[in-house]
């Protein structure tokens, strides 16, 4: 089992940014995937972005442009850059890592809130 910790979310206005991050129990350096999905009230999980050992990323249409995901193998961590936000963008965001060898892990969510 993987254990992941998310960190970096609160509130914040319109347009303004946070840097979500996530933290892994275990070395990423050859997890296949790695990705941020979240969760408004009343709504289904969705995809935010993911990234693969090999760096190529996924965006949803909905953050394409404000949204940067990136890894630091030495750390251990996925961090999400996130710009220019939106009321809309308010959800709990987890972080999950899937492999073939370890499963789809998930943390525990970090609650963004954008809001004047």
């Amino acid at each position: 089992q993987v254990q992941l910790v998310e960190s970096g979310g609160g509130l914040v206005q319109p347009g303004g940014s946070l840097r979500l991050s996530c933290a892994a129990s275990t070395r990423i350096l050859r997890i296949y995937r790695m990705g941020w999905y979240r969760q408004a009230p009343g709504k289904q999980r969705e995809l935010v972005a993911t990234i693969t050992s090999g760096g190529s990323t996924n965006y949803a249409d909905s953050v394409k442009g404000r949204f940067t995901i990136s890894r630091d193998n030495a750390k251990n961590t996925v961090y999400l850059q996130m710009n220019s936000l939106k009321p809309e963008d308010t959800a709990v965001y987890y972080c999950n890592i899937y492999d073939s060898v370890l499963g789809s892990n998930w943390g525990q969510g970090t609650q963004v809130a954008v809001s004047s």
